[in-house]
C-alpha cells in the first residue's frame, strides 16, 4: 500500500439525483419562488443573473457538486481551497458557496466583513460535522480537566467540522487539518503535548496515527459522546495517545473489507484506491490511499488499460470514468452511494439565490459570530503556518 504525501488542499467531485424537497424539511423555507427542476430556462436564467451581477458575485463550487451547478462556478476545489479563493477576491460583494454549511462558515471566517456568504440551500449540511456538537465536545474536555490531563491534550479538528468546533480548537491551542496535511498536523501536535484529541472523523485520525506516525491501534481510544464518560475509563484516557471522536463520513464509512475482497476477485489486477476517511481495515487493504486531489491525480497519471476500484463519493468516480475511457474505473462497492447532503444544492436553488441577489435581497446568508470566527481563524492560521 502507498499513501499520498501531503499536498495542497484540494479534494472531491460530485453530481447527484434530486432527493426529497429541501423546502419542506427541517422548517427550511425559501422566500420567493423556487424554480421547478423541469424549467427549461434554468441554464439561461442562471447565466443571465450571474452576468447581471458581474464582478459583484463569486461562485464557488465544491468538487462534489452536480455538473449542472459546477458549470457556473468561478472556481472549483475542496472546502478550504474554496474558502481561501473567496478571501482572495475582496472585490466580490457576494460569495455564493455551492457546497455544505461548514464550508460556507469557513468562507465567512476567512473573508472580509463587507463580503456576504450565501448558501443556496440551508439544508445542505454534513453528517460528519453534525456528529460533533460543541456542548458534547466541551463536556469531554471538562472530563479531561477533571482527570488532570487536559494540559497534555492538543485538540485537532478536521476541516469537515462546524465553526463552533474550529473555535473550540482555537481557544484550546489546537489546529485544523485537512486530509492532505493530517500527518503534518499530528506531528506538530505531538510536539506540543503527549495526547491528541481528534475531531470529528475517527477514521482519518486513526489511519494517520497508525499508518503515518507509527502508533499502535492500542494507543487509540474512541470517545463516544452518547455513552457515560464517553465509554472510557480514567485509565484508558490516561494511557491513550490518540483520543478519537466517534464520528465518520457516511459515504466513506460504508466501504468494507468485503468490498475490497470482492472487487479483487471480480477484476484481477485491479488497483484499489481509497480516501483516508475509510475504515482502517479498508485503508490497510488498499493499494493507494490519499485525499481526493491525490485520487484524481493518481487516476490521471495511470497508464491506459489499468483497472481502478475507487473508494470515494460515487459521482467523482463516475466523472473520472467518463474522463478516462482508456482505463477501467469503477466504484469500490457494488451498492452505489451518493453524498445526499452535498446534493441539496441543485440548479433551481442556484438560480433562486442568484436572482434574489439581482433583486437586491441576500438569501440564506451564513454569518459566524465574531468570537467564534476569531478563534476558528486562530486554528486555521495555525494550520497555514505548518511546514
Amino acid at each position: 500500500m502507498t499513501w499520498a504525501e501531503p499536498s495542497s488542499t484540494a479534494t472531491a467531485l460530485l453530481l447527484l439525483g434530486r432527493g426529497a424537497d429541501p423546502n419542506t424539511e427541517k422548517g427550511v423555507e425559501c422566500p420567493g419562488d423556487l424554480p421547478a427542476p423541469s424549467d427549461p430556462d434554468l441554464v439561461e436564467r442562471a447565466a443571465r443573473a450571474k452576468a447581471a451581477l458581474g464582478d459583484r458575485v463569486f461562485v464557488l463550487g465544491h468538487h462534489y457538486q452536480r455538473d449542472e451547478v459546477i458549470q457556473f462556478a468561478d472556481v472549483t476545489g475542496d472546502s478550504f481551497k474554496l474558502a481561501r479563493e473567496a478571501a482572495a477576491r475582496p472585490a466580490a460583494e457576494y460569495i455564493v458557496f455551492c457546497g455544505v454549511h461548514f464550508m460556507a462558515e469557513s468562507a465567512d471566517i476567512l473573508t472580509s466583513d463587507r463580503q456576504r456568504v450565501v448558501l443556496p440551500d440551508l439544508a445542505a449540511g454534513c453528517s460528519m460535522a453534525d456528529m460533533a456538537a460543541l456542548v458534547q465536545v466541551e463536556k469531554a474536555w471538562d472530563r479531561f480537566t477533571e482527570l488532570g490531563i487536559a494540559g497534555e491534550v492538543v485538540p485537532v479538528t478536521y476541516m469537515n467540522s462546524s465553526a463552533d468546533i474550529k473555535g473550540f480548537v482555537g481557544r484550546n491551542d489546537g489546529v485544523v487539518c485537512t486530509s492532505s496535511n493530517a500527518e503534518t498536523a499530528l506531528r506538530w501536535s505531538f510536539e506540543q503535548g503527549t495526547k491528541v484529541f481528534f475531531l470529528p472523523d475517527q477514521h482519518l485520525g486513526r489511519n494517520t496515527a497508525v499508518l503515518k506516525l507509527g502508533l499502535e491501534l492500542s494507543d487509540c481510544v474512541l470517545y463516544d459522546p452518547h455513552k457515560p464518560n464517553g465509554g472510557l475509563t480514567d485509565e484508558q484516557l490516561r494511557a491513550a495517545k490518540m483520543i478519537l471522536w466517534r464520528g465518520h463520513c457516511s459515504v466513506h464509512g460504508r466501504f468494507t473489507l468485503d468490498s475490497v475482497d470482492d472487487v479483487r476477485e471480480r477484476v484481477p489486477g485491479v488497483n484499489v484506491l481509497v480516501h483516508p476517511e475509510c475504515r482502517h481495515e479498508v485503508v490497510t487493504a488498499a493499494d493507494h490511499v490519499g485525499s481526493t486531489e491525490y485520487i484524481i491525480k493518481t487516476i490521471e497519471a495511470a497508464p491506459a488499460g489499468t483497472a481502478w476500484a475507487v473508494g470515494t463519493e460515487l459521482n467523482l468516480v463516475r466523472r473520472l470514468a467518463l474522463a478516462h475511457p482508456d482505463k477501467q474505473i469503477m466504484f469500490l462497492d457494488r451498492n452505489v452511494c451518493y453524498c445526499s447532503t452535498m446534493n441539496r444544492i441543485d440548479l433551481p436553488h442556484l438560480v433562486w439565490a442568484l436572482e434574489e441577489l439581482v433583486a437586491g435581497r441576500v438569501p440564506n446568508e451564513i454569518v459566524v459570530d465574531a468570537d467564534t470566527a476569531h478563534y476558528a481563524r486562530v486554528a486555521l492560521d495555525r494550520m497555514l503556518a505548518l511546514p
